[in-house]
């Protein structure tokens, strides 16, 4: 899967997780850019990138994870797998 399906993929999980179809994420989006996004959010956001994709992240790639851009390239990483 390319990277930019990859990122369609993940904004709309984002749309979906905190109920605001207006959200648009890049590379560089991280939790402060985002209003609702604090821990309890991160869980959930998580959740639902794993069903999306069918697969899971590991704690430490959870916790390593900077920005959506991080979590595109565990995503790419995977689907080439």
């Amino acid at each position: 899967m390319s990277r930019k399906k990859l990122l369609q993929g993940v904004s709309e999980v984002f749309r979906d997780v905190f109920d605001d179809d207006t959200i648009s994420v890049t590379d560089t989006t991280t939790a402060n850019d985002i209003e609702d996004w604090d821990s309890l959010e991160h869980i959930n956001l998580i959740l639902a990138i794993e069903a999306r994709f069918g697969m899971k992240f590991t704690m430490g790639e959870v916790t390593g994870m900077k920005n959506v851009g991080e979590m595109l390239d565990i995503l790419e990483q995977r689907a080439t797998k």
